[in-house]
């Protein structure tokens, strides 16, 4: 029976370091979810029910909480290999080809992605120190989605490290030593009431 998505374990102590960061970050994402939910909820009864709606509703959750969800999330999603993944012909390349493939994948989408979050952080500074706000009934502050992107993407760029760096490692010694996918299920489950 193939292992399911978020059933492995990780493979080494930097790898299980990484996932306790990304599995706190993957809380807050779900914190800013139910943050949407209870706002929008309240937003409904008291504009319904109240004739007062929060004004600041939609400012609130398009400016901070959709990013939290988001970028909080991807993460801990490349962790538990969750994203979508052309992996048609990789079972087709010998062994360490394999993983010298993906160590440079990983390698170039570490480069491209340190260099978003570093742009990013610049924007999150500019932001910050002149106290840029957006132009609402609150002004909230624009800093702080620049810095939840800075956060979610810096992470994704320390496990894509991980991944291109241990990759090279398991083609240069023939051995896995990072997580792999787990294999795609080929059969049909079988059910009790099957058609």
């Amino acid at each position: 029976m193939a292992a399911a998505v978020g059933d492995q374990k990780p493979i080494n102590r930097l790898s299980a370091g990484l996932a306790r960061i990304e599995t706190l970050l993957v809380f807050l994402s779900s914190m800013a979810m139910a943050g949407i939910m209870f706002v929008l909820m309240a937003d409904v009864v008291l504009r319904y029910v109240f004739n007062a709606p929060l004004v600041w509703s939609y400012d609130l959750i398009g400016l901070y909480l959709v990013g939290a969800v988001f970028f909080l999330a991807l993460p801990d999603t490349m962790q538990q290999h969750g994203h979508i993944a052309l992996d048609v012909f990789v079972p087709l390349f010998p062994h360490r080809l394999r993983h010298l493939m993906q160590g440079l994948g990983f390698g170039i989408s570490t480069l491209l992605l340190a260099a978003i979050t570093w742009l990013e952080y610049g924007e999150a500074l500019d932001a910050f120190l002149s106290d840029d706000r957006i132009a609402g009934i609150v002004p909230f502050q624009t800093w702080v989605a620049h810095a939840v992107l800075t956060v979610g993407m810096g992470v994704l760029v320390l496990r894509c490290a991980y991944r291109a760096v241990f990759h090279v490692i398991s083609a240069i010694t023939g051995k896995d030593s990072v997580e792999l996918p787990p294999p795609p299920i080929t059969s049909t489950p079988k059910t009790e009431h099957a058609e």
